[in-house]
């Protein structure tokens, strides 16, 4: 019943980005520079919440453009109905749709849909993640200099130590391609997929990482904040890789390399 209402919300959002994609629409910004919110992301989030609420009216739910939409349910559904909007808003195909489900705090499944390369990513807590229904699984790389790594960047910067420039420079300046595709959503899937070897980022918010790092955890990797804890969505730092190089990954993160 779950599985149907996910993959039933994540393809009518996916059907918005699709309608308003390389077309005319309206764009403001939120706080920050290049902090962006279209049309479109108004139009697919309305189009998830419907389906959501119509199967589920008593479920929580928490939106990144709307925010909570508060009950008492232990089910909560978090949703990034575009992310990669500037990806998005400049004709760039590499943004999506992404949606978790939450039962009493633990994530229990997970949908990223990719509507321009035509990719859609489930994954169900113990039943494996999948990539159009074939079953996918992390790389086998096992030491960071023959990875290949993504990251972001956040869009204001805090004067801290060990930032994301300063990981970044670390690790190109060892000749270590790591790319930056402008989606955290996608980032986890492609770890997943065994695209990448590992992603970090320095601060996401649960909408940006709920679906994608279940994802992971289901093709076999790991997935921890720069403590190396179990991963929440609800604290800023993700690293997530394929477990054979997390450790010295982490390392780097955390500026003890």
């Amino acid at each position: 019943m779950y599985k149907t209402t996910l993959l039933n919300a994540v393809q009518a959002g996916a059907a918005q980005l699709q309608h308003f994609f390389n077309g005319s629409f309206s764009i403001s910004t939120k706080e920050g520079i290049n902090n962006l919110v279209t049309e479109a992301d108004h139009a697919a989030e309305k189009a998830i919440i419907e389906i959501i609420k119509a199967d589920h009216p008593d479920h929580f739910i928490l939106s990144e453009e709307t925010g909570e939409i508060k009950t008492d349910s232990e089910f909560k559904w978090i949703i990034d109905p575009i992310d990669g909007t500037v990806n998005f808003s400049n004709g760039i195909p590499l943004c999506c749709v992404s949606i978790g489900l939450e039962k009493a705090g633990k994530m229990i499944l997970g949908a990223v849909y990719n509507p321009f390369m035509n990719e859609l990513f489930f994954a169900q807590e113990g039943h494996g993640a999948y990539l159009n229904e074939k079953r996918i699984r992390v790389s086998q790389k096992d030491t960071v200099i023959k990875s290949c790594l993504v990251t972001g960047f956040p869009y204001t910067y805090l004067d801290s130590p060990n930032g994301p420039l300063q990981v970044f420079e670390k690790l190109i300046r060892q000749g270590i391609p790591v790319r930056r595709l402008g989606s955290a959503a996608i980032d986890l899937c492609w770890v997943a997929a065994g695209r990448f070897d590992g992603f970090y980022e320095h601060s996401l918010q649960a909408w940006d990482s709920a679906a994608g790092f279940l994802m992971v955890e289901e093709a076999g990797g790991k997935v921890t904040d720069y403590e190396g804890n179990h991963y929440s969505p609800y604290q800023p730092h993700l690293l997530a890789t394929n477990g054979k190089i997390h450790d010295e990954l982490l390392a780097y993160v955390r500026g003890e390399k």
